[in-house]
This record gives C-alpha cells, structure tokens and sequence, in this order.
C-alpha cells in the first residue's frame, strides 16, 4: 500500500518522549525551558552579530548563520511536540512531516559545512594572517554560506524524496518525537536497503568531508599557536579556537553516533535520546559557549544588555 492509499488518509502518529506523570511532566517543563533560553540566545547572537558594528567581520558572520541555523532547527522539532503533549493529540500529517523531514536534515547538513567553513576561517586569521582579507573577502564569505544552505538543502530534497517514495502498510506510529526518517523506515513494507545505502553516503559527504577539513584546519592552527612568541595571541587565539571545537566535538559526536552506526544497532530509545541531544540541547549551548568564551561577544552583550543599544 503506497502513499496515496494509505499515508494520504491517515496521519502519522508521533509516540513521543513524554507521558503525562509527574516526573515526564517535570521533564517537559524542563524542554520547553531550553527552548526558551536557545530561542532567546540565538536570536541575541544574530542581532547582536548585526547590530554591533565591531563583529561585522567573517567569524561572526559565520557564527550568526550558525545561530540562525539553531534558531530553525530546535523550531522544527519543540513546538509540534509541545502541542502535541499538550493537546494530547498526537497526529502530525504527510505534509507536517515532509516540513519536518526537510528541514530537520537540510540544517544538519548545513550545519556540517558551515562549522567546516568555520575551522577553515580560523586557520585563515591564525596562519595566513596576512592574506586573511584575500582568502576571507566578504564575496568568499557570502559564496561559502550560501554553499552550505544549498548543499543541505540538496541533502534534505534527497531524504524528502526518497522517503515520499516507500509504501508505508505498517502501522503509522513513529517511535520518535518528530518526522526523523530513520524512524519512518521500519514502517515501510517495501525494501529500504538501496535507500540506507544512500542515506550512509550522504552521510560519509555530509560528516567525514567537513571533519576532514576540521582537522587539517585545526592541526594548522595548532602548529602556529605552538609557534607564537606572545602569550596572549597564543591565549587569544585558544579561546578562540576551543570554543568552536567543543561545538564541533558535540554536534559531530552525536551525529556520526546516530547515523554512522549499522541499522541493526540502532534502537528507537537511543535515537530518540541522540537526537534530543543535537536537536535541543545543542542549540541551546552554542550561544552561550560563544558568549561565555568570547570577549567581543561578551562586551556586545552587555552593551546591548546595559544600554539598549549598541554604541
């Protein structure tokens, strides 16, 4: 039974995390206040990012799209679950859930090659400091994040279609608390292996090319800092550079965890746990690793916070 005969007529029904007792209850209250405070730093960091004449260069400018990347990635996931929770219905349709599927995997893959383009930035400023206007013009700048949001969004029309394309005759209950396509698979009553093997690749692109260029970045960048004479450039640049490495190390830790790993070792209570993870959590923590870590970040804030506005 395809799409049309059945999925058509009958919503998925998401299963969700959360019951209604009182320590899953407690729980929810907990997600909804990460929510919150991720909504809040990310859209602080974009605006401060943009009105703070001081961070108009290409880390920022790099770190406001990842904001913005946050920002629309814990929006796809938290408030239909919110609702459902609340509403105690938990039906999404064909339509809520292709959006979800979409955009879920088009800003991960956006997110892979923008921390790339990000590693790529720092070793620019820290080796070639000299050429760092030629190799971070503003025009490289723009063509290298308007690379990373089609190259996952060609990601996420991929995913979307081929899910669109399996017969779902089993029963329409998602183990999951959004339209993640590794959780529609087991629904399907068609054969989804040449579609795993597709998903693994774009996987291998999406995952192991920009934790290529990571690393090659970052060993560079190591090597100079080893090099510097000045403890604080040496200090200067490590705040720097850690900052961007726990988030790699978090975003990229789960995500290979969750989609690198053989189908047969994959469970609905551990996918659901990783991608709670990346897709709430991490959003949540790279605004304030930025701004806890960063002095430039740190002083716009509290001119933004102190005054109203940005000086």
């Amino acid at each position: 039974m395809g799409w049309g005969n059945q999925t058509f007529h009958s919503d998925f029904i998401l299963l969700g995390i959360f019951s209604h007792s009182p320590i899953h209850t407690f729980l929810f209250t907990l997600v909804l206040a990460i929510f919150t405070v991720a909504c809040v730093g990310n859209m602080a960091m974009v605006l401060l990012i943009y009105l703070d004449a001081q961070l108009h260069t290409p880390m920022y400018f790099l770190l406001s799209q990842l904001s913005l990347m946050d920002l629309m990635l814990i929006c796809t996931t938290v408030p239909k679950m919110a609702i459902n929770f609340l509403s105690e219905r938990k039906s999404i349709s064909l339509a809520g859930c292709g959006t979800q599927i979409f955009f879920y995997v088009s800003l991960l893959g956006a997110e892979c090659f923008l921390l790339a383009a990000m590693a790529y930035d720092r070793y620019a400023a820290i080796c070639q400091p000299l050429r760092y206007p030629v190799l971070m013009s503003r025009k490289l700048c723009v063509l290298l994040i308007a690379a990373c949001w089609i190259l996952g969004s060609l990601d996420g029309i991929i995913v979307l279609t081929a899910a669109l394309s399996f017969s779902y005759c089993h029963s329409l209950e998602i183990h999951h608390f959004f339209c993640d396509v590794a959780a529609l698979l087991p629904l399907s009553c068609t054969d989804t292996s040449t579609f795993e093997r597709l998903l693994f690749i774009c996987c291998v692109v999406m995952l192991i090319f920009p934790v290529a260029v990571i690393v090659t970045s970052y060993s560079c960048v190591l090597q100079a800092v080893i090099h510097m004479g000045s403890g604080e450039s040496r200090r200067k640049a490590f705040a720097t550079c850690s900052s961007h490495l726990v988030v790699v190390g978090l975003y990229y830790g789960a995500a290979m965890f969750m989609y690198m790993r053989p189908a047969s070792l994959h469970t609905p209570e551990q996918d659901t746990m990783v991608s709670a993870f990346y897709a709430i959590l991490t959003p949540m923590l790279n605004p304030l690793i930025y701004s806890l870590r960063n002095r430039e970040v740190s002083r716009g804030l509290r001119k933004l916070l102190g005054r109203g506005k940005i000086l």
